[in-house]
């Protein structure tokens, strides 16, 4: 595909222009849903076929390689329909035998355990943080297979979605023998899944940016958009230690600063998507100044921003960028542990705070120190209690927290409707059809 000569308008994004590869393809128009005199499929019915296909795959993303039979026992689905829904899957791409068929000396037919195939697909995942963009490719595991990240030369949103289409077309190329299903696109701040619009990121600046819009045009894929702390709820528990948790909180501590809650797999979004708001809640002991006009607000006194500026004024480092902190600390720099210890101990205050709301059964905090040092880590679990802090874990993804929230958006999707998200692609060969 020839890249843009210019950023795209955020209002009236023009169509994919035809593409030399075909890393980028845009997915066909839907078929009509039923024949001339045949019955109107009813909607309940769509929702339990797409439900039962759900369950199907993530009952081999967490047993496989596992037989059918087991599939229908810890689904309870009939035998017949697991055995339709697996041979749609294989037909599809989604599944493989995982291994010849067994010998047997008894009647009947040989035994042949399924798993995902996670050889063929993969998702883009695109992370908006303050600083970077990250633009990566996820297989049908959540684990990550590449990725880039670009420091912003602007916050602008239209050169950042631009070059972030350009880096996953170049990702693409450089990876042959994948199909790309579908992107997915997560920030912080006020983001409305349902329209794919980032309402507002204060520190970015973005108001009502049709990131689906865009993205979709300059890519020819479904795009599927959402905040950073719901997509990574979703991937803990898809992918995660949170997988089998009936409700789970995740605490996202970075530049921003949010929260999403789960229960029994379905992440709260509220009324467009405002669930989750916890920048502006006070924390006891707080005593940073907010914009908001009030004292001790949760992001301004967790955020990355006050974390480096107090490691400048205390001669630490220099800039702004918390890795150094977390870096000068494991050189033996006492003040960076001290600033770190004390950021950790309000993170613990922060989830203390939603535990006593929530009651969850597993919390996971993604925040530097709790994740890369063990003494942040107990010192949070120190301010939770010792009757709850092994319900508090760090994140699952340490090293890819950015590339696994943008891919882990699609994923939710492709996990939720798995039918729906391969066929919509054009698949004239089926699952032979890959990217050239």
């Amino acid at each position: 595909m020839p890249r843009a000569a210019t950023a795209p308008t955020l209002h009236a994004p023009s169509p994919p222009t035809p593409a030399s590869s075909t890393a980028f393809r845009s997915a066909p128009p839907s078929a009509p849903s039923g024949a001339p005199g045949s019955p109107v499929p009813r909607a309940a019915d769509s929702d339990r076929r797409r439900t039962s296909a759900s369950v199907v795959l993530r009952s081999v993303l967490e047993h496989g390689p596992v037989a059918r039979s087991v599939i229908a026992r810890v689904t309870g689905l009939s035998p017949a329909s697991v055995t339709d829904y697996c041979a749609r899957f294989t037909g599809l791409g989604l599944l493989r035998a995982a291994e010849p068929p067994r010998r047997s000396k008894a009647a009947g037919r040989p035994h042949v355990p399924l798993d995902l195939d996670d050889s063929r697909f993969v998702v883009g995942g695109v992370h908006v943080a303050v600083p970077f963009t990250t633009v990566a490719l996820l297989d049908l595991r959540g684990r990550v297979l590449v990725e880039r990240r670009s420091k912003h030369v602007s916050t602008e949103p239209g050169p950042i979605l631009a070059r972030a289409a350009d880096e996953l077309r170049a990702l693409l190329d450089a990876t042959p023998g994948r199909r790309a299903l579908a992107v997915g696109f997560a920030a912080g701040g006020w983001v409305d899944r349902e329209t794919g619009t980032v309402v507002e990121h204060p520190l970015l600046g973005w108001r009502e940016v049709p990131v689906r819009e865009v993205l979709g045009g300059l890519t020819g894929l479904p795009v599927h958009v959402d905040g950073h702390a719901r997509a990574l709820v979703g991937a803990e528990q898809l992918f995660g230690q949170a997988r089998g948790s009936r409700s789970v909180l995740h605490l996202f501590v970075g530049n921003m600063v949010d929260a999403a809650f789960a229960t029994n797999d379905e992440v709260h979004h509220g009324p467009r998507s405002q669930a989750g708001s916890v920048a502006h809640l006070p924390l006891p002991g707080g005593t940073e100044p907010c914009d908001c006009g009030r004292v001790g607000c949760l992001q301004v006194e967790l955020s990355e921003r006050t974390l480096c500026r107090r490691a400048r004024e205390a001669g630490v480092v220099d800039g702004a960028n918390p890795m150094r902190v977390l870096a000068a600390a494991a050189d033996g720099d006492a003040t960076a542990v001290r600033l770190l210890m004390e950021r950790a101990r309000m993170v613990g205050r922060a989830a203390e705070l939603l535990l006593d709301v929530l009651n969850p059964e597993t919390v996971v905090v993604t925040e530097i120190g709790v994740i890369g040092r063990a003494d942040c880590l107990a010192a949070l679990h120190e301010v939770v209690g010792a009757g709850r802090a092994a319900a508090v874990v760090p994140t699952s993804f340490p090293d890819s927290v950015p590339a696994t929230a943008g891919g882990a958006v699609a994923l939710d999707v492709l996990f939720r409707d798995p039918l729906g998200s391969v066929e919509r692609l054009e698949l004239p060969e089926r699952a032979s059809a890959v990217i050239g």
